[in-house]
Formats: structure tokens, sequence, C-alpha cells
């Protein structure tokens, strides 16, 4: 018989996106955008993640 594994509980403060990558409006020497990571602060990005945003590009 198989085993069934529940679903981990997704975060109620990020919502299921625990990481995003945020631009800071400048570029970098080559023209790319800067950008920075944020994690959420309420499960540090340890909950299952429904994809990786991207805001501000």
């Amino acid at each position: 018989m198989p085993q069934h594994t529940l679903p981990r509980a997704i975060c109620a403060h990020c919502d299921g996106f625990p990481t995003v990558t945020i631009t800071t409006g400048t570029r970098t020497s080559d023209g790319q955008r800067q950008t920075i990571t944020a994690h959420c602060p309420a499960c540090h990005a340890t909950t299952p993640a429904r994809a990786h945003t991207r805001i501000g590009a």
C-alpha cells in the first residue's frame, strides 16, 4: 500500500512566496538591473514556494 505524504502548510504571512527578487532601480556597470533578494520574515523561506517572483521588472 502506498504511503501518502500530507502537503506542508503554506505560510500565511508570505502566502507561499517566501523569496522575492526586487530591482533597486539602478543598473550595474554592464547594464543589468541591480537586484536584492528578500526572504519572508515569518517563515525565513522555509515553506514550500509557489514560484520565484520578480517585482519591479
